[in-house]
């Protein structure tokens, strides 16, 4: 028997035991709200999405071809049309995800207005976030179960057994909007205790997978910017540690850390690691420093040395009192970086590059996979790289060492687009539409994820609408390049009223009043015209 007809059941056999105080209750519409409403709390969202991430984990490792995917999104709305969308064109919602983006969480959700990636926003904002998103993919799903539910009040006034039983099993099988979200928790917010209390935050409003950085918290930078410093990693073990703590407290054994290094970008470090032995961790993070050999007699007032192999070292320090790594280091650390991290509790892994460059990736990953063979990463597929150059560079630079004639390319002129039909550039955009394949099978990237695409794309619609609204198009802006697409491409929000919840409301006005209902989608509902 379906969970539908069972929660029917137990409706009915609870009515029966109130007897007349419940004769107005209608078994069947309370299994229809309780089918609406799959997930009570974030905490069973949690659970639920964690044990997806661990499956998809396990298949990716059989077969990279089964990599997961995410977008960026900012609101709930527009996670609920991306997993709409995601439905409609593909037919399943499997290895796809969200991706919540502290970025877009500080340029557009901060109550003090748009901030850079500095964690300088309202840290709560992230957990607010993640609960909205989980109220709108719930409401997608009831949204479309409710469709359903009329369709099958129509099969059966028309007495279609067949057509009520394929409707039927749609409802039994229907696949919920409720994904996995990749959560930016950025580097903490403050220490391991103020980590720990977001994290449970995070993951009381859905959170099954949170991401972590390495960077210091009251420093933090973007990762695609200048002026990164990163942490000792014993102080970045206590975070991952305080995050794991916050998962099995609230019984989500599964849930899942992604671990961030911004090491290759960054050469500075705030502190110098404690160390007790040579060779321990925090000896080896000092061994990165940009340092020089002095002796007593060289010192400064005020100088800070430290002792290696009995000699004695001065590390390099800024004006700013942050200390300085040695040129050329970053892939080293970011080596060290990540099977520390994987030894210590993380499950993913995310590098923070410079250029999407799937030999570069590679190479990192191997290294680390010599320790830890099944190490495996979420890569930050960034609007903050230049697809398009970086990639006709790349393939500018593959083509001088095989010896083939470049001379009707400028290697540093490669984004003019008298250069968008030519062969080099037809080959830059199949290595781009290919990345994805080729960096999971070949850089061991089980989820990609694009982190502020619809931070642009809203910007880019807009800046379209606003051109031709206010200019010589007037209102044929917004039929032609909005409505009439939305209609022709099958939008569901061009029901804008269906989409915000009228016709639920009106059924529950069916469920609650009865004929007495006032209904909104009558003959008069101008959304009758789409």
């Amino acid at each position: 028997m379906s969970q539908y007809n069972t929660d029917i059941d137990a409706v009915a056999a609870l009515r029966a035991a109130q007897g007349t105080k419940w004769e107005a209750i209608n078994p069947e519409y309370a299994a229809r709200m309780r089918a609406q409403n799959r997930f009570k709390t974030g905490l069973d969202i949690a659970r639920y999405t964690a044990t997806i991430m661990r499956e998809d984990m396990a298949n990716y490792d059989a077969d990279t071809a089964q990599y997961t995917q995410s977008l960026g999104c900012w609101h709930g709305f527009i996670g609920q049309q991306k997993l709409i969308a995601i439905k409609k064109h593909l037919g399943t919602t499997k290895r796809r995800y969200l991706y919540l983006s502290g970025w877009m969480v500080a340029a557009l959700r901060s109550e003090f207005g748009p901030l850079p990636d500095q964690s300088m926003h309202e840290k709560t904002s992230v957990a607010s976030l993640i609960e909205e998103l989980y109220t709108f993919l719930r409401q997608a799903d009831a949204r479309e179960l409710g469709g359903l539910f009329r369709q099958l009040d129509d099969a059966r006034a028309k007495d279609d057994q067949k057509l009520a039983a394929e409707i039927q099993s749609k409802i039994d099988n229907h696949e919920t909007h409720v994904v996995p979200i990749i959560a930016d928790i950025d580097a903490g917010f403050g220490n391991e205790e103020a980590t720990y209390l977001l994290a449970k935050k995070m993951i009381e409003a859905g959170a099954c997978c949170i991401q972590i950085e390495n960077q210091v918290s009251d420093e933090k930078q973007c990762g695609h910017q200048d002026g990164k410093v990163t942490v000792p990693h014993a102080d970045f073990l206590a975070k991952i540690r305080a995050v794991r703590y916050a998962f099995l407290e609230l019984g989500v054994e599964d849930g899942v850390i992604v671990a961030r290094t911004d090491s290759l970008g960054a050469g500075l470090t705030k502190q110098i690691a404690v160390t007790n032995e040579p060779g321990d961790l925090g000896d080896l993070y000092n061994s990165f420093l940009d340092a020089e050999e002095v002796s007593t007699a060289d010192m400064k007032n005020g100088d800070v040395v430290i002792n290696r192999n009995g000699k004695l070292l001065r590390p390099k320090r800024l004006a700013s009192g942050l200390f300085q790594f040695r040129q050329g280091s970053g892939e080293d650390r970011v080596v060290l970086d990540c099977i520390t991290s994987l030894q210590n509790g993380a499950d993913l892994l995310w590098i923070e590059t410079e250029k999407p460059h799937v030999g570069q990736i590679a190479k990192m990953v191997n290294r680390i996979r010599e320790t830890v063979p099944d190490a495996k990463l979420v890569y930050n597929n960034s609007p903050s790289f230049n697809w398009t150059l970086s990639f006709r560079q790349q393939v500018f630079d593959a083509w001088a060492d095989e010896g083939k004639d470049l001379t009707a390319y400028d290697r540093n002129n490669l984004m003019s687009v008298d250069y968008d039909n030519s062969e080099l550039a037809q080959e830059a955009d199949r290595r781009i539409q290919n990345f994805q394949k080729d960096a999971s099978r070949e850089a061991g990237i089980f989820h990609h994820l694009i982190t502020l695409p619809t931070y642009h794309t809203a910007a880019l619609s807009t800046d379209n609408l606003a051109k031709g609204y206010f200019g010589q198009e007037g209102m044929l802006a917004y039929v032609q390049g909005v409505q009439r697409q939305e209609i022709r491409q099958g939008i569901a929000c061009v029901k804008h009223q269906n989409m915000a919840g009228s016709d639920m409301g009106d059924d529950h006005k069916e469920y609650f009043s009865g004929d007495a209902a006032l209904k909104a989608s009558g003959k008069d509902n101008t959304m009758n015209q789409f």
